[in-house]
């Protein structure tokens, strides 16, 4: 296998791994205006991912200096064709932040309400719109040969690509609830596991219908129908989505965060699998699609970044193992700081 298509593969689990991660933190900031029946129910929301919601998006930071330095015309395009949709994402997480850092330096119903307000906007906007662009990712967009984005916003939400930002909703609500399960104690607790039971047939339903329509709207099938063996993918995905249903029924939160977590990494590798080797397809033209040979940078790049990669994602990998160890005990009075 090529360089180029190996940074394929590592920009597609970089992206999983964030929507992994960061997908319960934007989950459970969604959750905040339901599960937060008191201040303190929303204090303890806050802290369950404040210590960690930063953390997690070196990830996002990650995929996205891969994308520009693997594959730079892939991200100059991208970044036209989803402009809008990418700068929304970025004023959500923006927002988001600021909410993190103020809620909590005004001791102010008012104050904090508007703070909790953006939290919640922060977090439903990057994952609906995440979701909305990677299934048009999946699918097609118009880009000719010059990378020039023929359409608008409303060009990108197609049937196909709201359900994917549904999708995408689902899941993180579903990995977030979990996540406050494990943070938390008494009624609130009780309520996120069962906001956890509520979601799980929700998820399955819009995951059935996310993979009955990919069938009928891209290509996605016809490299798993080249190759079967990689119909387990799907497969893995399905099944470990069933298994967060089998962890529910045994009242465990813990191995249900983590088996949620699995089904996103999967549904994730689904679609970059199916993508393969085109990072963005064009619907106007075969011959204008970007893929792992037209859109990658030099060999010699591709070579150094991979050096660089051995020596530093181990190093974010231990340090993240390091703080989710720390904070992964129910969140106490003593570690209130939003």
């Amino acid at each position: 296998m090529d360089l180029a298509s190996v940074w394929f593969f590592l920009w597609g689990l970089l992206w999983a791994v964030y929507f992994a991660t960061g997908g319960f933190d934007l989950g459970a900031g969604m959750l905040l205006p339901f599960l937060g029946k008191s201040e303190e129910d929303k204090a303890v929301i806050a802290n369950a991912v404040g210590p960690l919601w930063d953390g997690n998006e070196v990830w996002l930071l990650t995929a996205g200096g891969v994308t520009f330095a693997a594959f730079p015309t892939v991200y100059a395009v991208m970044f036209s064709a989803l402009y809008l949709p990418l700068m929304l994402i970025l004023f959500g997480l923006i927002i988001r932040g600021v909410a993190f850092e103020f809620r909590g330096k005004k001791d102010s119903p008012g104050w904090k309400r508007t703070w909790d307000a953006c939290l919640f906007v922060g977090s439903l906007l990057p994952a609906l719109l995440l979701g909305v662009a990677f299934a048009n990712l999946f699918a097609s967009v118009p880009i000719d040969g010059g990378g020039i984005f023929h359409g608008t916003i409303l060009t990108l939400l197609t049937p196909y690509g709201l359900l994917g930002g549904l999708l995408f909703v689902v899941l993180f609500l579903l990995h977030g609830s979990f996540w406050l399960s494990l943070r938390s104690e008494g009624e609130l607790r009780d309520r996120a596991f069962k906001t956890g039971k509520l979601l799980w047939p929700v998820a399955l339903f819009a995951a059935a219908c996310f993979l009955l329509l990919s069938y009928f709207s891209t290509d996605l099938f016809a490299r798993y129908f080249a190759h079967p063996v990689l119909l387990l993918v799907p497969l893995a995905a399905v099944a470990a989505l069933l298994m967060v249903r089998v962890y529910l029924k045994k009242e465990s939160p813990g191995m249900a965060w983590a088996f949620s977590g699995l089904t996103i990494v999967l549904c994730t590798f689904f679609g970059v699998i199916g993508m393969y080797p085109n990072l963005i397809a064009s619907s106007l033209s075969p011959d204008f699609s970007l893929n792992v040979t037209n859109g990658s940078s030099s060999p010699l790049t591709l070579l150094i970044m991979l050096g660089v990669a051995a020596v530093f994602v181990p190093l974010v990998i231990a340090y993240q193992a390091w703080a989710y160890k720390i904070f992964f005990h129910p969140v106490q009075k003593d570690d209130m700081h939003y």
